[in-house]
């Protein structure tokens, strides 16, 4: 372990390199690889992380593994994850955030492969478990390295490019592991994607990129001609930390946060499912309506930051609200929803998936991040992301027993009923609307 920590610590400074013309080719070409290398590399990690929500319907039917035992899959995924985020968080800050995230992305591919030659339910629970604590090796890091290489004026706009990322992955999951587990099973619905996983691990070896500073170049700050000197602070980082960890806010943001990630997982983990047992959908057609519905989530994260910029002079309340409401509605329509409509479907789906999309934005750190001191920014997002994936964990177990329960055999066939579980997902959106309403007079803390 100490010899994997040495290998993962980011490098010594190099002396600064004198021609200015180098100096603008290399940072220009080194940022643009990192852009690119965040976005499609941390796209890759969701294939590696959803890929049991494609798999459930075709493992169920071969008799591998029951509805409550999926849950209980899914959930100690989340819940290494949620705890994952905040110590890798505070890893990848002294990081060389190539090496550190292409290992994560490689202990993720190898846990998708071993889980695709395995029948057995203990072992399955052991490699998902582990799967979650390196796939939390993708998030912090690639914000560390955005911070690295784009300047303040900059990093709001390839933030939010980031931030979009995770719907690429999403759509490619859904769509093109469906169609490999209707063509090869539910095993290739593991195999391949491991496989894809491993191939970009290794690439996001060369095209991820250590601090500037450790080529030569200069603070991103001082290359984009912003101004480094900063007043010092009043107080320590350790100080705003522990005001971040005592503040209220936090806390409600935090748990709207738990209650909005029970909604969006219980969707992603489980609406697959219900798309092919309730309303009579193929593999492929409920893979294409979750994977097309991704892409106007992606919509809704890069709508956010300017819908709320532009028309609310940067407050989050009023828009958060907006959503959270057209949130609530879809989930009603896509309970509604006729049998083997695909349309119809696609569109409600869509909907939800645009206004989770904002409401990540918002309720997943944003918010949090614009009430409370900007230098524990960090600190705030690792405790969201707590909330958020243990709220993640918990549905997914919960939503399995409530399915497993509904279950009904006749004639050796099994089929579910998704009432029970639609009461409490549509309960849990309610809830994750309410709570941010006490903090509609918040002001920004210094």
């Amino acid at each position: 372990m100490k010899n994997l920590f040495t290998w993962w610590k980011t490098g010594e400074d190099k002396p600064l390199l004198s021609d200015e013309s180098q100096i603008k080719k290399l940072f220009n070409y080194k940022r643009n690889s990192v852009l690119w290398s965040v976005v499609f590399g941390y796209g890759i990690f969701y294939i590696g992380r959803l890929t049991i929500s494609v798999a459930k319907k075709p493992m169920m039917d071969a008799g591998i593994l029951d509805a409550t035992e999926l849950g209980i899959i899914g959930s100690l995924l989340f819940y290494t994850y949620a705890f994952g985020k905040l110590t890798n968080g505070f890893l990848a800050d002294r990081a060389n955030i190539a090496k550190f995230m292409s290992t994560g992305l490689g202990v993720s591919a190898i846990a998708n492969l071993f889980f695709g030659f395995n029948e057995a339910f203990i072992v399955f629970a052991v490699l998902w478990a582990i799967n979650g604590w390196f796939q939390s090796m993708g998030s912090a890091p690639a914000v560390v390295s955005v911070t690295q290489w784009f300047s303040a004026r900059e990093r709001g706009t390839y933030y939010g490019i980031w931030a979009a990322s995770h719907n690429i992955g999403e759509g490619l999951t859904f769509i093109g592991t469906a169609t490999v587990v209707s063509l090869w099973g539910w095993q290739a619905g593991f195999i391949v994607p491991g496989v894809i996983c491993l191939i970009v691990a290794i690439i996001l070896l060369f095209t991820l990129q250590d601090r500037p500073e450790t080529y030569g170049l200069p603070d991103v700050s001082k290359f984009k001609g912003e101004a480094s000197a900063k007043p010092k602070a009043k107080k320590s980082i350790k100080d705003f930390q522990l005001d971040v960890m005592k503040s209220p806010i936090v806390i409600k943001i935090g748990l709207s946060a738990t209650f909005l990630y029970i909604v969006r997982y219980a969707i992603h983990s489980w609406g697959p499912l219900y798309l092919q047992e309730a309303k009579g959908f193929g593999m492929i057609e409920a893979g294409t309506v979750m994977g097309v519905a991704t892409m106007f989530g992606l919509g809704g994260a890069i709508f956010s930051g300017w819908f709320s910029d532009k028309f609310f002079n940067s407050k989050r309340n009023h828009p958060a609200l907006i959503m959270a409401l057209i949130l609530i509605t879809s989930l009603l329509w896509i309970y509604a929803l006729p049998s083997n409509s695909q349309w119809m479907s696609t569109a409600a789906f869509s909907l939800f998936e645009f206004a989770l999309g904002t409401l990540v934005v918002y309720i997943g750190g944003l918010w949090a991040v614009d009430l409370l001191p900007i230098k524990a920014a960090g600190s705030v997002k690792g405790i969201i992301g707590i909330f958020s994936y243990i709220g993640a964990a918990t549905q997914d177990w919960i939503s399995g027993l409530l399915i497993d329960g509904s279950k009904t055999i006749t004639d050796g066939v099994a089929t579910y009923n998704f009432d029970a579980a639609f009461t409490f997902w549509i309960g849990a959106a309610i809830v994750a609307t309410l709570v941010p309403l006490t903090l509609w007079k918040e002001k920004v803390q210094e």
